[in-house]
Order: structure tokens, then C-alpha cells, then sequence
């Protein structure tokens, strides 16, 4: 049997799919052509991408400038910054191409949104990328979809639409095995009907529950014995999460309620430290003032990406808070003769060597497989033969002798890579991915504790702050939480992008405004997916599907303010729960603990008691702009202060090394 040609239904073109570049790049624009093809199999929905000048726009123009194409809007004037991606990297376009009636559901932009775009969900969890409409059309589209589907709009979500099951013999199929109608009775029930309505209704309807009594409901056995009520019920002293249990005075009865979280405050975010607020954090000798303040600044604003070069090795404790200009540039002599001593170590060991060495062998196979495949998409380690890749290596295998019990894991490159951007610098690098470990290194132990910890943790928070959700995921088997194992293990790495990830990691290494704020985090993405979820009933596979898919489309400052908020609603709690107030260690009347996600190594333990001994305390009742209104008091004392210098200047020659100096077209570098 010959198959008919494709009909095409509907035809779009200047869809385009929006993807985040580092730092200092033009955000990628991959224009597209959205189809609707009606086809033997049924009706797909296709997005192809396609060069510039096929996408033609009636209402639009586009104009060639030196490696990009700029947008023009009804004048000669380039009036919008958007890039389309000139070929640099081997990316490949997302494949969409798909049966509608697969689809789940579908999300539309909020009115507010510059374009209008669309995200699709599939019932199997897969959620392909926004496609972005930038010559108009999501209302036709919407309402080709409506001539083949049944769409819902959600009771709780305006900007997110159901899809309906349509089966058309479910209905007819349905009645034959209620069997209303018997065989030699088909002929004579229209006249039944007309004789006597009500007789013949009801005969339908009592046939109807004999059916789901015998074939839907199953009858409960009666217990031959009853459970002790301890079985049924937890011990009335047992915290409950969201439920607030009092026993009644005078009787034998327990009165339970939910807890009622406070209003969650709207919580907005600052601009991120510059230059000159930074160099007013320091005195003359370029030690930090009041280390709480820079903490709180940089947790309200992030850094300026061209700051992060010093700001982080602060954060990481490579460089002591209360450290000066000098101290530094001594401690940094140090760090390089120790970092090259390390690396000397297994650099020297020969291949006989290496042959009775299996742990070094395992070790080195695997971050070779690792260093591979981490981030080659990025600039910084795109193509081949990069030097740059050879660095990753050199810093993970050294710090396999730094840290030999904990050796090598799988991720740890993920950490590392943001950090060897950043840095520009093989040494630097080392001593902040060391930091980094250093706090939240349990993650990667065998035994796998620390994990299991922070999911029992997580559960906990969305039993009290989410019960709703919390019941939800129960019933659906996946109240363990293993769907954000990845989330936790490498701290969002790969839900972000690059950009995103390093302003989200700086927020978390200033430890404020809580410990283990992170898990906030979670709780925040929770909140801004929850009705997908539960709308669309997905079970475990599709929720672990559907979180995967949300891969580089968070919004990092939207997720910030809801973790915040969050955060104040517990801080300003009524009866916090011990549970949860152990697991953020919120206490009345004092502020929450420096960023220990893990329980801290001894030196961890003295440097933050070292870094809050300089520090001043805020008060408790702060609103969220008191933080930048101190840091401006800060900086105004500080009249002797003058405008700072780096302290990594440049150092007397060390060991000679052709992979210590990352390679850069625009810059000369150090070690």
C-alpha cells in the first residue's frame, strides 16, 4: 500500500530558538521554520532550522553587520543587540519533529514577554526548547492545534494549556462492556425509551453500578485483626512537617491543623558589585573592612564577570579576608611552588612505575573520559587540540595528590571548568577548585551519605513549606527526590548556563542568607514547575525526563527571589519546626550561619571563625534593600580608602611548564 504525500497545514517562518552564550558573547539565535504536516501516521508538529535569508519577515528587515545579523524595526536604526549564531562551535540545532498527539501540554509566554513564544511537553516528560515567535503567529498556530485537539487552559496556570486524551472508541467501547444495550434488545429500546423514560434510564444507570461494583471497586477484606495505633498513626511528639498537632486538654484527642506559612515578601535583586564599590570594600593595605557586608553584597548582586578574577579567590579562601596587598602576592609565591611540586609528582612517575600503580592508572583513565566531553561547546574549550583541555586534565589529576582519599570522581571536571574560565590560569584555578571542594567535597564520597542526607533534607522542606506538592510526589513514587540528585551533586552545574551557573555559585559561597540555601533553590524551581507537574499527572519517569529537559532554560535571578522569599518565610516562621530549622540553622534573633552545605573540615571551621571575627552582624529584621543601603555606608567611611590595584601581579619566573599558561588571543597572562 503506497503511502500519500505530507499535506502541510500550516507554515511559520522566524521561529527562533534562544540559546545563552558565556560571558562577553552575543546571546545565539537559531532561526527556524515551524510546519504542521498532516501525515499517514497522523499530524506532526516540525521545526527546522534554516539559514537567515529563508526566514523572509513582511513586517521586519534584516541588515548584514560584521559577523552578526542585527535586528531593524521599521527604520535604518539597529535597534536591538539579539545575535544569530555564526557557525563557531559543532552544536547541533535541537531536532523537534513530533505527533501532536503525543503532546501533553504547552506553555505560553506571559504578556510581558518581548516575544511571544511557545514550550512544548510531551507525555513522556520530554520538554523541547521555547520557540521563540518573532514575526507573530502563536494564535494561528494555537488555533490549528484546536481543530485537532481537545485544549484546556489550566485552572491554576493561565499560561499553561492541557491536552486531552482523545479516543473516539473509548466512549462506544465503554458502553458495549457496561452492556446497556443486550443483542435482542438493540432493536426495541428507542420505543422502551418513548414508552417509559424513566423505567429505561434508570435500568441504565442501575446497570451502570453493578458494573463498577464488580469490576472497578474490589472488595476490602475485614482484618482478622487490628493494627495497634501506633501502626496507623505516628507518635504525637513525631514533627510532621506541615502539620501542627495539639493535644486537646481534658480529653484523649489531638487537634491537627496545617501550619499557615507567613505571605511570601517580593523579594528583587541588586546590581552586582563593580570596580569601584570593590575597591571601597578595602583599606590602604587592601585588607577587607567588614566581610559581612562584602558577603551581603555579593549574595544580593553577584560580581561583575570582569571582577570575578579576585573576588572568587576571597570566596573560595584562596585569599584570607583580613589578608593585605603584600601577604598576598607572598602567599601567592607559595601556592605556585607547592601547586608545581604536587604536579611534579605524578609527572615523574614512568610508565614502569605507573604499571604496579593501579589506583593513579584508574584515576587518570577516567579523567581522561571526563575532560573530553566537559563543556566542549564552550569557546574556552571548543576544537581540537585545545590547550586549554589539557589544563582541566593536568589540575584534576594534581589535585588527585592534593586530596588523594578522595581522589577522582565523576563531575568534579564540571566544577573545575567554570572556575579555569574564570581564572585564566592554571594555578589560580587549582587553589579555588581545591576551596570549592573543600566545601561541599562529601558529595563525591563513596558511601554517598552526604547525598542521601541532602535529599532526606530536601523532602523534608517540601513536606512543610510545600505539602501539596509534597502529597503529590508521594503518590507518584517520587518522594525520594532521586530526580535532583544531579541538581545537588554538582550544585546545578548543568541546569544553568555558563553565565548563569557562575552567578548563581558566587551567590552560594558568600553563605548567606542561610545555610544549606541551595536546597531553597530547589524548592524555588519546584515552584515555578509544580502546576506542570501535577496538570499533566506525571509519575517518576516523566518528572525525571521533564527536570532533565529544564537544562539551560531557568531563569537564575527569578529562582534567586523565590528562594529568598522562601528563605523569609521560614526565617519569620511562627513555630518553625525543629526539622527545618536544623537543617538551616535559623535561630531568633540572629542571622543564618556561614555557607557550610556540608559539615566543615577543621581548617573550613577556622577560617569562618577567623572571617567572623572581623565581621560586623546585621540585624535580623533587615528588608532586603538594608544590604545595599549598608554597603553604601561602608564605602562612604572609608575616606583614606584609594582605588585598588589586583593583588596578582606579575611573579619572578617559576618552573617551567608549556600548560601552565592558558592560551588567549586577547590577553597575556601570568601564573
Amino acid at each position: 500500500m503506497t503511502s500519500s504525500s505530507p499535506e502541510l497545514l500550516l507554515s511559520n517562518n522566524g521561529v527562533f530558538i534562544h540559546e545563552t552564550a558565556a560571558d562577553g558573547e552575543d546571546d545565539i539565535l537559531r532561526a527556524g521554520k515551524i510546519c504542521l504536516w498532516r501525515k499517514d501516521e497522523g499530524i506532526f508538529l516540525e521545526w527546522k532550522e534554516c539559514a537567515v535569508e529563508d526566514t523572509p519577515n513582511r513586517e521586519t528587515e534584516w541588515t548584514m553587520v560584521p559577523h552578526t545579523v542585527s535586528y531593524v524595526n521599521g527604520s535604518d536604526k539597529v535597534s536591538d543587540c539579539l545575535q544569530v549564531q555564526k557557525k563557531k562551535t559543532q552544536q547541533r540545532a535541537p531536532v523537534i519533529n513530533f505527533d501532536i498527539k503525543d503532546m501533553k501540554c504547552f506553555k505560553k509566554s506571559k504578556k510581558s514577554s518581548k516575544w511571544k513564544h511557545l514550550v512544548f511537553i510531551l507525555r513522556c516528560g520530554t520538554t523541547y526548547p521555547a520557540l521563540h515567535f518573532h514575526n507573530g503567529g502563536t494564535k494561528m498556530l494555537i488555533e490549528e492545534l484546536l481543530k485537532h485537539l481537545t485544549i484546556n487552559r489550566s485552572l491554576h496556570d493561565n499560561y499553561l494549556f492541557l491536552v486531552r486524551e482523545h479516543d473516539p472508541q473509548a466512549l462506544s467501547k465503554s458502553f458495549d462492556e457496561l452492556k446497556l444495550f443486550e443483542k435482542d434488545q438493540a432493536g426495541d429500546i428507542i420505543t422502551k425509551f418513548f414508552q417509559d423514560p424513566v423505567t429505561a434510564t434508570i435500568g441504565g444507570f442501575s446497570k451502570v453500578t453493578n458494573f463498577l461494583r464488580e469490576n472497578l471497586i474490589a472488595p476490602e477484606p475485614f482484618p482478622s485483626e487490628f493494627p495497634a495505633p501506633s501502626e496507623i498513626l505516628p507518635p504525637v511528639d513525631v514533627d510532621l512537617g506541615g502539620l501542627e498537632m495539639n493535644p486537646l486538654e481534658g480529653t484523649e484527642f489531638t487537634l491537627i491543623s496545617t501550619r499557615d506559612l507567613p505571605a511570601r515578601p517580593v523579594v528583587s535583586r541588586s546590581p552586582a558589585v563593580d570596580s569601584e564599590l570593590w575597591s571601597k570594600f578595602m583599606n590602604r593595605e587592601g585588607q577587607i573592612t567588614d566581610v559581612d557586608v562584602v558577603r551581603e553584597a555579593v549574595f544580593r548582586g553577584g560580581v561583575e564577570p570582569h571582577l570575578r578574577n579576585e573576588v572568587w579567590k576571597f570566596l573560595l579562601g584562596y585569599y584570607q579576608w583580613d589578608s593585605t596587598y603584600k601577604s598576598r602576592t607572598e602567599q601567592r609565591k607559595l601556592k605556585v611552588d607547592d601547586y608545581f611540586r604536587m604536579k611534579l609528582q605524578w609527572k615523574s612517575i614512568n610508565e614502569d612505575q605507573q604499571s604496579r600503580f593501579s589506583e593513579l592508572r584508574d584515576r587518570k583513565s577516567l579523567i581522561e573520559k571526563d575532560v573530553m566531553r566537559t563543556d566542549r561547546t564552550h569557546s574556552f574549550f571548543e576544537g581540537e587540540n585545545n590547550p586549554n583541555i589539557s589544563v582541566l586534565y593536568d589540575i584534576l589529576l594534581t589535585h588527585c595528590l592534593y586530596d588523594f582519599d578522595l581522589g577522582y570522581v565523576q563531575g568534579m571536571s564540571d566544577l573545575l571548568a567554570p572556575i579555569l574560565v574564570v581564572m585564566e590560569n592554571e594555578v589560580d584555578a587549582f587553589w579555588c577548585f581545591a576551596g570549592f571542594i573543600q566545601m561541599m567535597g562529601r558529595n563525591f564520597e563513596k558511601d554517598q551519605q552526604a547525598m542521601k542526607n541532602q535529599l532526606f533534607q530536601l523532602q523534608s522542606l517540601v513536606l512543610f513549606v510545600d505539602p501539596v506538592l509534597a502529597n503529590y510526589l508521594e503518590s507518584h513514587d517520587s518522594s525520594n527526590m532521586y530526580f535532583c540528585f544531579r541538581w545537588l551533586l554538582i550544585i546545578f552545574k548543568r541546569e544553568f548556563s555558563f553565565p548563569d551557573i557562575m552567578r548563581l555559585w558566587e551567590v552560594l559561597w558568600t553563605g548567606k542568607p542561610c545555610k544549606n540555601f541551595h536546597l531553597l533553590l530547589c524548592l524555588a524551581i519546584f515552584d515555578t514547575v509544580k502546576t506542570t507537574l501535577i496538570e499533566n499527572n506525571f509519575g517518576f519517569n516523566e518528572i525525571l525526563k521533564y527536570v532533565n529537559d529544564l537544562s539551560c532554560n531557568i531563569n537564575v535571578n527569578e529562582i534567586l527571589c523565590i528562594a529568598e522569599a522562601i528563605y523569609c518565610q521560614l526565617r519569620d516562621c511562627r513555630d518553625l519546626p525543629s526539622t527545618v530549622h536544623n537543617i538551616l540553622c535559623l535561630s531568633t534573633g540572629a542571622e543564618g550561619s556561614p555557607f557550610q552545605p556540608f559539615p566543615p573540615t577543621h581548617s573550613d571551621e577556622q577560617r569562618t571563625e577567623a572571617s567572623t571575627q572581623s565581621s560586623t552582624k546585621s540585624s535580623p529584621e533587615r528588608t532586603v534593600t538594608h544590604v545595599a543601603d549598608r554597603a553604601k555606608s561602608v564605602a562612604t567611611r572609608s575616606l583614606h580608602h584609594h582605588n585598588c590595584h589586583s593583588g596578582t601581579a606579575k611573579e619572578p619566573s617559576t618552573p617551567d611548564d608549556d600548560s601552565i599558561e592558558i592560551l588567549s588571543d586577547h590577553m597575556d597572562l601570568v601564573y
